[in-house]
């Protein structure tokens, strides 16, 4: 009896008072259709769609740069011993040539007296040769020695020579090596380290041990930012840049493009830019954070667009966006995106400005696919109380 009653109840719902027992044959005809179309339409996914918000073309691009002293050098001895003092401390400006520190090498001392010692004997043994050879020259003009023993004391003496020039080479060496006793400032700057003190064994060379002192010309600083690929070709030399500096809050200094690298590192796809800030009264500091400024030319470079990011599909063959065409359908672009906003991100290659492009997107989606677009929410009113 249940099984039976709807279709009794669904022909007197279309039969009426009439009768007609082909209104009944189509009605149960149709119910399956109706039905089939409604799970069809209710299997359309929809969807929220926004418009990219054109930027201005690269009207002014914003990148972190890092700050170095136009020279820096660490001073590491030349010669071995112990500090015997130091003259400078960190943040005390220096001149080309001043005295930093002095180092105590006895054994460095020692063998320069010896060295000159040396020289002096070879001095004397040269003098003695040099007599012998002239007078051996005067005997074998007379036919009073033979020619090969005059000839073997003119090489003695020759040989005397060289040994003096050995041993004269050999103080001088000395020499030069004690005066690297005296640690000098290399140029005019500031001492930035001081790694060293009274006593303290000092070993000669770079890898030995850490530098004495670091010194650092900063009447001009050198900055340096990687630049995106996609703006590597608007970096040209004299380009401005506006530095914002953390520590020097509503102040803002400018730059000037000095050169580039003039190649994509391969890591990063980025172009190493250099940049020269003139720094007369001290104010910046080298190792600072700068966020960097470039005003970039009109027109340089493609419109990029700004977008939510979770518009976002990340697929093996790179980033994508979905789109839905004039009918419906979807369309997944790929997209380059440039900056990263946190938020929102920048698309700088890929999209339209009239792209209807789909917002949280879900990860099934495919090239085809009917959709449903849904309409914009409308704004609601507060009411004024």
């Amino acid at each position: 009896m249940g099984g039976s009653a709807w279709p009794r109840n669904r022909y007197r719902a279309s039969h009426g008072s009439s009768g007609s027992a082909s209104r009944w044959t189509l009605t149960a005809v149709a119910a399956p259709a109706v039905a089939s179309a409604t799970a069809a339409d209710a299997a359309v996914i929809t969807v929220a769609t926004t418009q990219p918000a054109a930027g201005s073309q690269l009207g002014e691009l914003i990148l972190p740069g890092n700050v170095q002293a136009n020279y820096e050098a660490p001073i590491y001895a030349r010669t071995s011993g112990y500090l015997k003092r130091w003259l400078v401390d960190i943040g005390t400006p220096v001149k080309a040539g001043q005295l930093l520190a002095e180092i105590d090498s006895p054994e460095v001392d020692q063998q320069l007296r010896q060295a000159q010692a040396d020289l002096a004997t070879a001095e004397a043994n040269q003098k003695i040769a040099d007599l012998t050879a002239e007078r051996w020259r005067n005997l074998r003009a007379t036919d009073s020695v033979s020619k090969q023993e005059a000839d073997e004391k003119i090489s003695l003496a020759a040989s005397g020579d060289a040994q003096m020039q050995a041993a004269r080479a050999n103080v001088q060496r000395l020499r030069e090596l004690s005066g690297f006793e005296k640690v000098i400032a290399p140029f005019d700057g500031v001492v930035t380290a001081r790694s060293t003190d009274v006593g303290r064994l000092i070993a000669a060379g770079e890898n030995t041990g850490p530098a004495l002192f670091r010194v650092a010309d900063m009447h001009r600083l050198r900055l340096y930012v990687s630049v995106p690929q996609t703006y590597a070709a608007v970096m040209k030399p004299g380009l401005k840049a506006d530095l914002l500096f953390p520590d020097r809050p509503g102040k803002t200094y400018v730059a000037t493009l000095d050169s580039t690298s003039s190649a994509i590192d391969v890591a990063t796809r980025t172009l190493l830019a250099q940049l020269v800030i003139d720094n007369k009264n001290g104010e910046l500091l080298p190792g600072a954070y700068a966020e960097v400024h470039f005003k970039l030319p009109p027109g340089a470079g493609a419109v990029s667009y700004k977008l939510p990011a979770n518009v976002l599909l990340f697929r093996s063959d790179g980033m994508h966006v979905g789109t839905v065409d004039a009918n419906n359908r979807v369309v997944l672009k790929a997209v380059e995106v440039g900056r990263d906003y946190g938020s929102d991100v920048e698309i700088v290659h890929g999209l339209d400005t009239d792209d209807k492009v789909i917002l949280s997107p879900p990860d099934s989606l495919t090239d085809g696919l009917a959709v449903r677009v849904a309409s914009p929410a409308k704004p609601t009113r507060v009411s004024k109380s």
